[in-house]
Order: structure tokens, then C-alpha cells, then sequence
């Protein structure tokens, strides 16, 4: 009886102690997961504020759904996130302040050039993504982009002028190569192998160059090792 009151009791006792880490751990959003929405707070640091053209539905998901609400035409909404095809904005609609998805033809901005420009923003970012995802890196990536994709330099080098920063990171992978020698046991007379030494041989080289924190050059370079010599026979010269 004892025994399983002791049990009974571990076991309220371990499971308060996992609601309590469950609620002091952030929750993670699953819409902030979604491979296909880019969010504006990543990438911008002030607000985006576009005006509603039109009476504006705004729906729960990316897909429509649920309508939260409507957004009267001349009211400001914030940028929040957006895709290809919609936009999700913060802002008051007609009931209360909402947050959810409206169709980006019914907002506009102060600048004539800045939808079509967030549109390439956009597909932009998309290729970002997709090399960071992948550890891999393009031309045209900012050096924040380089170094959350493939992490920080192993060397770097930099050139300030009047025209701005320039240089060069290097990502360098080394190798440890073990050597050894035949030594011949004197008393049995048997041949083992020695370790002499060790050294460190570069096995690759990515270097990334920029100009004003943006890449504009990546060369790549690898050691396969000694390589396979074949020989030809030399010319063989004719005497007429």
C-alpha cells in the first residue's frame, strides 16, 4: 500500500514538473515554420505600413477559412508577412484589431515601385532560404546570409577604401594525416608500424569575396591527393 502510494505520488510530482517546463519554454508556431511565408521582421527593421484600397476580408489562414473580420477602405495595416499570392497584416478592422491574411491587390503603398519590388523581395528571399536550408551559398547573398548558412569563417581578410569595405572570408577544411614508419623488433625479428608524426593538410577551400557586405565571387577548391601519372612513350622521330 505504501509502495504504490509512494509511486502515485512520484508520479503528480513528475508531471508537474513537465507542465511547469512546458510553460516556461516558448511555444514555436507552426505558421512561423511555413517554408512558403517570408516574415518582414527578419529582414526589415521598421515597420511596413500599406493602406487599404478597398474593403479588405481578412482570413485565418494563407488559404482563406475562417473571415476575422474587415478592413475599411483608407486604414493602415502593418506588414507582417506575406507569399506569392497574399499578405498577412496587422491592423483595426471594423469589430476589433485583427491579425490575418488579406489579398495584396487591395492594399497599396506610398511608393508606386514598392509592391512590385516586395514581390521580388520575395522570390528573393525564397532562394535564400532554400541555400541555407541546403548549407549551401550563391553570389549575391549579404555575409549575414553566408554565415547563417554555412557558418563563420575559419579566415577572413578586409580592405577598407573610400569607396567602401571589400575582402575575402575563407572556409577551410583540414584533415589530420597520421605517418608512420616499419620498425623491426630486434628480439623477434617482426616488422609493426611506428607513428612518427602528425600533420594537418587542407583538404578544401571555399572563399567567398564581397564588396560592400554583399558576395560577388565564390571559388572553390579541393585536394584529392596525389593524383595518377601515366606516360606515353616519348615522339618517336623518323629519319627519311
Amino acid at each position: 500500500m505504501k509502495r504504490s502510494l509512494f509511486h502515485h505520488t512520484l508520479i503528480v510530482i513528475l508531471t508537474a514538473l513537465a507542465v511547469q517546463q512546458a510553460a516556461a519554454e516558448p511555444r514555436r508556431s507552426l505558421l512561423d515554420s511555413d517554408p512558403e511565408v517570408i516574415y518582414l521582421k527578419d529582414h526589415v527593421a521598421e515597420p511596413v505600413i500599406l493602406l487599404v484600397e478597398k474593403p479588405a476580408n481578412v482570413y485565418a489562414t494563407k488559404k482563406g477559412g475562417t473571415r476575422l473580420g474587415v478592413f475599411n477602405e483608407g486604414t493602415k495595416v502593418e506588414l507582417i508577412g506575406m507569399t506569392d499570392k497574399v499578405y498577412r497584416v496587422k491592423g483595426k478592422a471594423r469589430h476589433a484589431g485583427v491579425i490575418g491574411w488579406v489579398n495584396p491587390k487591395l492594399l497599396s503603398s506610398e511608393n508606386k515601385n514598392f509592391i512590385a519590388n516586395l514581390k521580388s523581395f520575395y522570390q528573393r528571399q525564397i532562394l535564400v532560404n532554400e541555400l541555407v536550408a541546403n548549407e549551401d551559398i550563391a553570389i549575391g547573398m549579404t555575409l549575414d546570409e553566408v554565415s547563417k548558412s554555412i557558418g563563420e569563417p575559419t579566415e577572413t581578410e578586409v580592405r577598407q577604401t573610400i569607396k567602401g569595405q571589400s575582402g575575402k572570408w575563407d572556409y577551410i577544411i583540414c584533415e589530420e594525416q597520421k605517418h608512420y614508419r616499419t620498425v623491426i623488433d630486434p628480439k623477434t625479428r617482426i616488422a609493426y608500424r611506428q607513428l612518427t608524426h602528425i600533420t594537418t593538410e587542407e583538404k578544401s577551400r571555399t572563399t567567398v569575396e564581397f564588396e560592400h557586405n554583399v558576395v560577388t565571387a565564390i571559388t572553390r577548391k579541393e585536394n584529392k591527393g596525389p593524383g595518377k601519372v601515366r606516360m606515353v612513350p616519348i615522339p618517336i622521330i623518323f629519319h627519311w
